[in-house]
């Protein structure tokens, strides 16, 4: 346990996003116990002990849930029938294991908050900056920033903007006006910017509230910025699923590896156990049950 806890400190440092599985019921026979943790990450990958091939694909399945929507959840994974308790918030998860045991896990997922790189020392820089700091967003010249504003105000405007369109960075702006920013936009055309990069850049940046102050033009980009945040796609949509073609169970096609190819598809399943039925006899598991992605 001591070892997932010092890896969620560093991957919570590293603003790495990631969801942790603890164990907190168990009904035996099962080989997990309370307090048994893991960690699942947004490739799939599964650190620790939850149980074992009747729980894992599961606790990921989930834990990408999480981490898509931010939302933690009880899981609880049991066989058909023994769901009666279950609350109307728990996630339940029917397990065909043959140990017919019961065990619940609570995932919390740790998303970073957003980063942020404020470009330019300039008083709309400076608040900015100061802005996204008190309502949690992360700030630095860190990798991979989720968003780059450049507020150099004139000085070094093309080199900073290109600079920052390379970062590729869900939101990029240019503190300017529109006048300036054409300008900046053709300098940066003639470097050999394309035109699909220059016109995903915003600038004014922020919101148009009229004449303002430096510090009120900070606002009006923050306020765009929680907006552009709200609005961004979440990964729910991006995340694939599979329905195990023998025992019914969804399964994340995220970091899947148990797998089987038949007839040009490829086939998922929760343990090497169900592949082993479904290659025996293919087209009796399909009859059973048709597998669904989506």
């Amino acid at each position: 346990m001591s070892d997932i806890i010092a890896r969620a400190a560093r991957l919570a440092g590293e603003g790495t996003a990631f969801a942790l599985a603890t164990v907190v019921g168990v009904r035996r026979p099962a080989s997990a116990r309370t307090g048994n943790q893991a960690i699942v990450t947004s490739d799939g990958a599964i650190d620790g002990w939850v149980g074992g091939t009747c729980s894992e694909p599961v606790v990921i399945r989930e834990a990408l849930r999480a981490l898509a929507d931010g939302q933690p959840r009880l899981v609880k994974i049991c066989p058909e029938g023994a769901d009666e308790a279950a609350g109307p918030d728990v996630v339940v998860a029917h397990s065909s294991c043959a140990s017919e045991g019961t065990v619940e896990v609570f995932i919390q997922p740790h998303v970073p908050s957003p980063l942020l790189r404020v470009v330019g020392d300039s008083p709309v820089g400076r608040m900015l900056a100061q802005l996204a700091t008190a309502i949690g967003w992360r700030g630095g010249d860190g990798p991979d920033p989720d968003a780059v504003v450049v507020a150099t105000m004139g000085r070094g405007d093309e080199d900073a903007l290109a600079a920052a369109i390379e970062t590729g960075a869900g939101y990029v702006g240019l503190v300017a006006s529109a006048r300036r920013a054409g300008v900046v936009r053709a300098a940066l055309r003639e470097r050999g910017v394309g035109d699909d990069r220059l016109a995903a850049v915003r600038s004014p940046a922020g919101l148009d509230l009229g004449p303002c102050t430096q510090e009120e033009i900070a606002v009006a980009i923050l306020a765009e910025l929680v907006a552009w945040n709200h609005a961004r796609d979440s990964r729910l949509g991006d995340l694939l699923e599979a329905t195990d073609p023998v025992c019914g169970m969804a399964i994340s096609v995220e970091g899947a590896d148990v797998t089987y190819e038949y007839a040009g598809t490829t086939y998922y399943f929760c343990c090497p156990g169900c592949r082993g039925v479904f290659a025996k006899d293919p087209e009796k598991a399909l009859a059973t049950v048709r597998p669904t992605f989506g």
